[in-house]
């Protein structure tokens, strides 16, 4: 195993142009595909058509709308009624990449808060307050996004975002 491994990297060269990474495995070449652009929509949850903000974003690229609504449609069926953030990735040859990120924090804390918006000022007009525990239960669902090592740092980031929200954090 380890010859074949040592092997495959003898055989193996990745060369690195201008945003295209080139495989070159034994005298075949694999390319990656050149990223054009990267989009990102907040999106009613299975509830995406052909008409705005969807249709009117993947037609200024040149996409096939339908080729993002069914699967989206499906995969965010769950969370019918909440907005979910979409990265969309475009490729050269027209063809994308998505990843759904699930619903906004912001929402997520303004729901557990019982709110329907944040504070103009968030420093002085508090409008709500939220538990440790309910921002534990957000960290849980966020914490694949988030750039926190652990619960606790997850954590202080919702906090943050719910403080400068208005909402108050108590233990």
């Amino acid at each position: 195993m380890l010859e074949l491994y040592h092997t495959f990297l003898y055989n193996t060269y990745v060369t690195h142009t201008f945003n295209t990474l080139q495989l070159i495995l034994k005298g075949f070449i694999i390319m990656a595909k050149k990223v054009i652009g990267n989009l990102k929509l907040r999106i009613p949850a299975g509830r995406a058509t052909a008409g705005p903000p969807v249709g009117s974003t993947l037609g200024q690229w040149g996409l096939n709308m339908m080729d993002f609504i069914n699967p989206f449609n499906d995969a965010t069926k769950d969370l019918m009624g909440k907005d979910v953030i979409v990265h969309i990735q475009v490729f050269e040859d027209r063809t994308f990449a998505w990843k759904s990120l699930g619903q906004p924090v912001d929402d997520m804390i303004r729901e557990k808060a019982g709110i329907q918006k944040g504070s103009g000022k968030p420093h002085t007009d508090k409008v709500g307050k939220i538990t440790r525990a309910q921002l534990e239960e957000i960290a849980e669902v966020k914490k694949d996004q988030l750039n926190a090592i652990d619960t606790d740092g997850a954590v202080k980031i919702i906090a943050g975002t719910a403080r400068s929200m208005g909402v108050e954090v108590t233990d």
